[in-house]
């Protein structure tokens, strides 16, 4: 086994690997940017070095860079984790042209598996059977719409060297194709560095069930079952689970079948997973199933895998990296009970799932439990940048049965605390209760299918809530001012019973909370002049540096700011007539110009972020007065991208 491993990678991922590694006594080596200098990878590791600025480009993706660092430390493997260098076939090959051990496959698998159209070809001659679709050279819109409708709408347009649903666009009809061709083709030379594309048969009822594949230098490949990953959203990966529902024994030695085919079909070695597409319009069926990918590392989700499976992938990938045969065959791996992995992200369902930066004011998890794992790469206080990806955690629960772990994950998001960023913890909770998941009736469309109960407009906060930020407020008072009378805010009086008022912003308007301090003791409460109690025991209310009160409770963070009549009438001018970006990124395409008119809904720019596009759109009917960003301009977070023009007010 290795004496030292360096982690070419950052966050959740690099300290899951570290805990491994350090149990099986290896020293452990961190890379970091100047952005994770302070990170929970960089303290966790017994040596770190530093890569280059914040941007992955010049830190996480500069090979030279990070072997150096291993040169530098006496590194004799590198994990690569995974995203950044993890399937890069030339970074392998680097590796072992220093002496370097990579913990992965072969750079050739990695190659003949890192473009779609490729790797298809590849499985088709292997016999495995892969969706119908376009796989040419020939990536002229023309010939790619000719292909188009000659597979039938729906068509599914992705990224040849395509992943984490980047360059994807699903086209319903002809009219729509050259639109979002060039959205796909745009997205995709940001995200990899290549354009091309290839069109495939867009399922109606598909299922995304991946095949976990592990082997060894000496001939031998197993599967560790199947994982379900049906729920995404913007196809991406929302909840995970292992096994897959409604899974029959032959079912899945079928697909174990073939997933393992496909591994000897390009010399595989270590961790994989082969990636299914399955038609569930009636059930699974053993004829019903493609092949898409084979992603080449190991998946965000390995650990419901290792849940149902009591193995520590980690540890089977480092074996097999030190040369050493696979520690069980077959016959000898069988699935355990049911496990769910929640992916908390620091983002906005309401607002399309936009990411959200700032800082993790407050980040509690609950006490731990058994069947209960949280993988996790940020601490309360850690920032979430625009740089990468604003994961916060891996939520994973296991239960005898699949009801169990979805109550048991449920509740555990809804008693995890976050404030300073929004996040997806209600969103999920909504998700693992809905009748239909529940029922196992789930597939890639669930969630737009059900958008309207999972993603319900905004709810004003109620009473409790406003109840429990005042009690809040009240308890900073009451510690702040000591033993001073003077400095006292809790409505002292010399004759009747003492009252405060506190005010919060609700909307346009505001709300009131009374508090009464008896003098026998206690206090009681009026919201908007109802009497309440003293507020929701389980939420749990924070200050933040905006001066802001967050309550947390269930999975949902109510952000309240207090009433300051100085600071009202100072936002009572401000502007509304403008389109800002709503965080750091960069203007790929601007849809409208000066004097146009536009309508609510319509879209009128398109930023890209943290390496996904956001479509700004217009919040009303209105004409727009000037567009004051252009195409490839890099913006700030709350730049004017255009302004609208104002009607004059009525003399």
């Amino acid at each position: 086994m290795f004496r030292s491993l360096l982690i070419a990678n950052r966050g959740e991922i690099a300290v899951r690997v570290m805990r491994t590694a350090a149990r099986l006594g290896i020293r452990t080596i961190a890379v970091y940017s100047d952005a994770d200098a302070g990170a929970a990878h960089v303290a966790l590791a017994d040596e770190a070095v530093r890569l280059g600025p914040a941007p992955a480009a010049e830190s996480y993706l500069r090979a030279d860079a990070i072997l150096a660092a291993a040169k530098q430390t006496g590194a004799e493997a590198i994990h690569p984790g995974y995203g950044f260098l993890s399937e890069n076939a030339a970074f392998a090959e680097a590796c072992a042209a220093a002496g370097i051990v990579f913990v992965g496959p072969p750079a050739s698998a990695i190659r003949a598996m890192g473009l779609k159209d490729r790797a298809k070809a590849l499985m088709d001659q292997a016999g495995v059977a892969v969706v119908p679709g376009y796989l040419g050279d020939d990536q002229s819109v023309e010939r790619l719409a000719q292909e188009a409708s000659r597979i039938g709408y729906p068509v599914l347009i992705k990224a040849v060297a395509g992943g984490g649903g980047k360059g994807m666009r699903k086209v319903d009809a002809p009219a729509d194709f050259a639109a979002a061709l060039e959205g796909a083709k745009r997205e995709a030379r940001s995200s990899f560095g290549d354009e091309r594309v290839l069109i495939e048969k867009y399922v109606t009822r598909p299922r995304h069930i991946e095949v976990q594949v592990f082997a060894d230098g000496h001939g031998n490949v197993v599967h560790l079952f199947e994982r379900d990953c049906s729920l995404q959203r913007r196809h991406q990966k929302v909840i995970e689970e292992a096994t897959a529902p409604g899974m029959t024994a032959s079912m899945r030695a079928a697909m174990g079948e073939a997933a393992v085919k496909a591994a000897r079909a390009v010399g595989y070695v270590g961790a994989g997973t082969v990636e299914f597409i399955a038609d569930a319009s009636e059930g699974l069926k053993m004829d019903r199933f493609w092949f898409m990918e084979m992603n080449t590392r190991l998946q965000v989700e390995h650990p419901v895998t290792e849940a149902v499976s009591g193995l520590d992938l980690v540890e089977w990938q480092l074996r097999v990296a030190a040369g050493e045969k696979l520690p069980k065959a077959q016959k000898d791996l069988k699935p355990c009970g049911h496990a769910l992995e929640a992916r908390l992200y620091a983002e906005d369902p309401a607002k399309n799932f936009l990411p959200s930066i700032g800082t993790l004011e407050r980040l509690g998890f609950p006490e731990a439990a058994d069947g209960v794992r949280i993988d996790s790469g940020v601490r309360e206080g850690d920032a979430v940048t625009p740089y990468y990806d604003p994961m916060i955690a891996k939520v994973i629960a296991w239960d005898e049965t699949r009801e169990a772990a979805a109550a048991k994950l449920a509740h555990v998001l809804a008693e995890t605390k976050i404030a300073g960023v929004a996040t997806n913890a209600a969103f999920l909770i909504r998700c693992l209760s809905h009748p239909d998941f529940l029922k196992g009736e789930i597939d890639t469309g669930f969630i737009e299918r059900h958008r309207e109960t999972l993603l319900p407009p905004p709810a004003a906060p109620r009473p409790e809530i406003l109840a429990r930020a005042a009690l809040h407020v009240m308890g900073e008072r009451e510690s702040g001012h000591g033993n001073d009378p003077w400095n006292a805010q809790d409505g002292f009086r010399l004759s009747g019973e003492a009252r405060e008022v506190i005010e919060f912003v609700q909307g346009s308007g505001r709300v009131a909370v009374e508090i009464t301090h008896h003098r026998g003791g206690g206090v009681s409460l009026t919201v908007a002049g109802a009497p309440m109690s003293s507020g929701h025991p389980h939420a749990e209310a924070v200050r933040l540096a905006s001066g802001e009160i967050a309550v947390m409770e269930a999975g949902e963070t109510f952000v309240l700011p207090l009433y300051d009549p100085f600071a009202a009438a100072e936002a009572a001018g401000a502007a509304t007539d403008r389109i800002t970006a709503p965080m750091p990124g960069k203007i790929v395409q601007l849809l409208v110009k000066a004097g146009e008119k536009v309508r609510r809904g319509q879209p009128l720019a398109v930023l890209e972020a943290m390496k996904m596009e956001h479509t700004l759109a217009a919040p009303a009917d209105a004409v727009v007065a000037s567009v004051e960003a252009g195409e490839g301009d890099q913006l700030g977070d709350g730049a004017v991208v255009l302004r609208f023009e104002v009607e004059a007010s009525p003399s």
